[in-house]
This record gives structure tokens, sequence and C-alpha cells, in this order.
């Protein structure tokens, strides 16, 4: 279980990020973190691994507080926390097995991670991993010659590489197509739900977000004001987090643009076909 109690983070300039944050995901629980931009929300998942060191309040992982360990400690923690990023952080000239065995750094001595000579096991892993996401004939191409959605999943099998406790996802579909994200946001819940991963995803598609996560948390100004199922995320509690807007308009855009999307899918399909 992740637990955060009046997490606060204020940056040296004083613009307060995060005011007094406080909730629990438990184990298996699929979590949205939503919001406009400038909320909080890449902020409170940096301060969970502590990329970005709270200035006040507690995180603990289990029954580790996470704010109080030291460097060394702080290198074993985040062996159980895999993070997922919204540009894939993948070394682009290696391979998608070498990606993936990058998952297990914090478990290997230096040597074996310069020489890429990971044990047995963890490459077995990898490849079931790859197996897992769909990519089990890409083992060997480079990352660069992926697509976007590939490259994704690629990421999705590195975190759970590390055979982590904890997801931490960011933006996962920002740069993907509607039909590309939405496999994506599958896939991340059906893993969680196999392994009974408690995540956190920082998503600014609220439809996907309700349609595949089990809780909404809403942050603005860096508070919570919202926090429960999605299906309670009406427009007035949409209007709270995000301030006035049209959502029915909003809905019907994000239906055409999807509608859209689907029709030059089968477009190119066409194309192909016909070559």
């Amino acid at each position: 279980m992740l637990r955060l109690v009046s997490l606060t983070k204020t940056y040296k300039t004083g613009d307060r990020a995060l005011s007094e944050v406080s909730f629990e995901v438990p184990a298996g629980q699929v979590v949205g973190l939503i919001g406009p931009s400038g909320a909080g929300k890449s902020t409170l998942i940096r301060c969970v691994n502590r990329l970005v060191e709270p200035t006040g309040g507690q995180i603990f992982l289990g029954d580790t507080e996470i704010t109080g360990l030291a460097r060394g400690e702080l290198r074993v923690l985040r062996r159980r926390i895999g993070m997922i990023f919204q540009e894939y952080a993948l070394v682009e000239r290696l391979t998608v097995m070498e990606n993936v065995l990058s998952g297990r750094l914090g478990y290997v001595p230096f040597w074996r991670s310069f020489m890429r000579r990971f044990p047995e096991a963890d490459v077995a892993t990898a490849f079931a991993l790859l197996e897992r996401v769909g990519l089990s004939d890409h083992a060997d191409k480079r990352a660069d010659a992926l697509s976007g959605g590939q490259r994704q999943r690629v990421g999705i099998a590195r975190a759970l590489e590390q055979n982590p406790e904890l997801l931490l996802v960011d933006e996962p579909t920002a740069s993907l197509d509607p039909k590309t994200s939405r496999q994506i946001m599958r896939l991340i819940k059906e893993i969680c739900e196999e392994r009974n991963l408690a995540a956190i995803i920082n998503i600014h598609d609220v439809v996907l977000a309700q349609g595949f996560t089990d809780r909404i948390i809403g942050l603005r100004a860096g508070r919570v004001v919202f926090d429960g199922a999605p299906s309670r995320l009406d427009d007035s509690v949409l209007t709270e987090i995000y301030g006035e807007e049209d959502w029915a308009q909003m809905r019907r855009a994000e239906q055409e643009d999807e509608e859209d999307a689907r029709a030059e899918m089968r477009r190119r399909e066409m194309m192909a076909e016909a070559r």
C-alpha cells in the first residue's frame, strides 16, 4: 500500500505545487490522477520516488517511510517502484531486450550491467514480459525502429522487470493515437489486476481515466478536490477540477476525433491491401 500524509512541495521561487495532499492506494488499485496543467500531478508522482524532494509531509510504501530514507536506502527502495514515462525514456540505440533488462540495473553489480551480462533468470523474465506486452517478435530490434505504442509497451515491460509493488505512470498516452491509447491503458489495467499492483496514472484524457481506472483523484492548484469512483465524475465535479467548460461539447469533440482516427486507420488499411 502507498500512503501519502499531508504531502507538500514548495519550490524555491515560493510557488506551492502541492499542499497537504493525503490519500492511500491499496494493492491492486489503479488510480487516475487528473487536473489542469500546473495542478501538481507530475510533481506528486515524482515526489513519491523522490525524483523531486517534498518539503513537507510523509510518504509510505508499506511500512517504509520513503521521505525518511538516506540516498543508499532510497536506491534500494526504488527497486519496488516501477516508473513509466510519457516520452518512453528508452535508450534508442539499444535493442528492445536490452532496454527491458535495464529494469534490473538496481539489482545487479555494475560490471554485469556494463558488460550486459544479466543472470539467466532475468533474461527469461524479460522474454516472458515481452510476450505479455505483445512484443516477443521484436526483442532484437533497436528501440528507435519501433512505433510510439510499441515503445510504450517496452517501457511497461522494463518497469515490470523490476518486479515492483507500485507503478507510477506519467502521461502514458499523450503521444499516442486514440486506438493505441486505449490499448495501452487496457494493458496497464490488466497487468495491475494480474499482479495485484497499485498504480497512479497521471493522465490528461478524462474519458480514458474513467474507462480504465478504479478511482479518480482530481487535483487543482496542488490540492485534492475530488477523490472517488470514475462514475461520480459528472459535469459539476469536472467544473470543480478544471473550471467552467462546456463538457457536453468537449465529449462530442472527443468522439468526433476518435471517429476521425478510426476512419483514417481504415483508409490506411485499405491502401495497404490495395498495394
